[in-house]
C-alpha cells in the first residue's frame, strides 16, 4: 500500500496538492510521505506562579516517522487560529523510538519571537488529546555513539535537561552496565523538571549518580575544581552538556579543548548590540537601516519583516538566506564570514559592519 502511495503516478493525479493532502482530509493519521503526530496526552511538569509552565506532550506519529536516537530533537508545526503554519524546534525527551513510535518533547511555554504567535505557548497552555501536529523526522547529531562509553557524564541546564534525559532514559531501558554521572542545573527545587523521576533514580543507584544542583541554595557553579572533585580526570572522560549559553561557555572554558566534550547549545548566544556600525540591507523589500549588532533575524523583524525561521538556534536551517555583500559574525561559533554569495542562517549570523542580504 505505501508502494502505492508514493507512486509518481499518483502523485501526478493529485497534483498539485499531493497525495497527502487528500489522506490527511480522510484521516489525519494517515500519510504517504508526509509526518504529523496526535497529542496523546499532556502532562504539566512544572508549573510556578509568575514563571512559564513546563509540559511534557506524548505524541503518536504517523507509521512515517522514523523513528530518533537519543539526544536528537525534531521541528513541530502547528497552525494557531487560522495563521500561517508556524515550526519551532523542541528536542525528544523519551527513550530512543522505531518507526510509528510514541515519543515525547519536553517544552516551556516561552514565547517564540516578537509579534508571534508561540508554539511553545501553544503546545503547553492549549493543546488537548486528539491535537494534531506536523513534525520532521528527527534530526541532530547530539547523540549516544553506538558503543556507549564506559563511563559517561551528561550535564545540563534548565529545559536543556532534554535530551540528555532521552539518553538516561535509553541507557536505562538497555540496562548500561557503566557509570552515568548526572549533574543538572534548576533554578530552585521548585523549577526541577523530572524531579520525581530523577529523584526514584538517584536513590536507585545501580550505576547512575544523579546531582541535582540549585544556585539558589548557593550550591556550587561549575568551575574545574568542582568537576574534577566530582568526577576526578573529567576531562578525559566522555560528556555531553546541554544548556544556556552561559553554562555551556562555562564548559568548554572547564574542558579546557578536550575532545572528551560534546555540546547543544539550549539557546544562542546573544550578539552585542550598538557596536557594529555601518548599514544592513534587506535587498529584496529594499529596507535598509542602521546595524545594531543583533542577528540578522532580530534586525530583520525589528523592521517589520518576517522572514521564514524555524528553531531560532541555527540548528533546523529554516531561515537560511543569501548574502550578497559584507561580513558575519556566527554568534555561536564565533566564526567571521566575508565571503560574497554565501548562504547564512539569519537566526545565529551578526553582519559586521555594512552587510546586504535577499531578503
Amino acid at each position: 500500500m505505501h508502494r502505492i502511495l508514493r507512486s509518481r503516478a499518483l502523485a501526478a493525479l493529485t497534483s498539485p496538492h499531493g497525495v497527502d493532502r487528500y489522506l490527511e482530509l480522510v484521516n489525519p493519521m494517515w500519510a504517504a510521505t508526509e509526518v504529523r503526530a496526535r497529542v496523546v496526552s499532556v502532562h504539566r511538569e512544572v508549573d510556578l506562579p509568575g514563571h512559564p509552565p513546563v509540559a511534557t506532550l506524548t505524541l503518536q506519529p504517523t507509521s512515517t516517522w522514523r523513528g530518533h536516537r537519543a539526544g536528537q530533537h525534531v521541528q513541530v508545526g502547528v497552525e494557531i487560529d487560522g495563521a500561517r503554519r508556524t515550526t519551532r524546534v523542541f528536542s525528544v525527551s523519551s527513550p530512543e523510538s522505531g518507526q510509528g513510535d510514541r515519543f515525547t518533547i519536553t517544552l516551556r511555554a516561552n514565547p517564540d519571537a516578537p509579534g508571534r504567535q508561540s508554539v511553545s505557548r501553544f503546545l503547553v497552555e492549549r493543546a488537548r488529546p486528539g491535537t494534531m501536529v506536523h513534525l520532521s523526522q528527527a534530526e541532530g547529531d547530539f547523540v549516544l555513539p553506538d558503543h556507549v562509553p564506559e563511563h559517561v557524564l551528561m550535564i545540563s541546564g534548565g529545559s536543556g535537561i532534554t535530551p540528555v534525559m532521552s539518553m538516561l532514559r535509553t541507557l536505562q531501558r538497555r540496562t548500561h552496565r557503566g557509570r552515568i554521572t548526572f549533574l543538572h542545573y534548576a533554578q530552585s527545587p521548585a523549577h526541577q523538571i523530572f524531579a520525581a523521576e530523577l529523584d526514584e533514580v538517584r536513590r536507585a543507584g545501580h550505576g547512575t549518580d544523579v546531582h541535582l544542583l540549585h544556585p539558589e541554595l548557593g550550591d556550587p557553579n561549575l568551575s574545574p575544581a568542582y568537576l574534577e572533585r566530582l568526577v576526578p580526570g573529567y576531562r578525559d572522560v566522555p560528556t555531553w552538556a546541554c544548556g544556556p549559553a552561559p553554562m555551556i561557555e562555562a564548559v568548554r572554558a572547564a574542558y579546557d579543548g578536550s575532545d572528551a566534550l560534546r555540546v547543544e547549545y539550549f539557546r544562542p548566544p546573544r550578539a552585542g548590540t550598538g557596536t557594529a556600525g555601518g548599514e544592513v540591507t534587506f535587498a529584496r523589500v529594499g529596507e535598509s537601516a542602521v546595524n545594531t549588532g543583533a542577528t540578522l533575524l532580530e534586525q530583520a523583524e525589528a523592521l517589520g519583516l518576517r522572514p521564514e525561521s524555524g528553531c531560532r538556534m541555527g540548528i533546523c536551517l529554516t531561515c537560511t538566506t543569501r548574502k550578497t555583500e559584507g561580513t558575519v559574525r556566527n554568534v555561536v561559533t564565533g566564526a567571521e564570514s566575508s565571503q560574497p554569495g554565501e548562504d547564512v542562517q539569519i537566526c545565529v549570523n551578526a553582519p559586521v559592519g555594512d552587510c546586504v542580504v535577499e531578503l
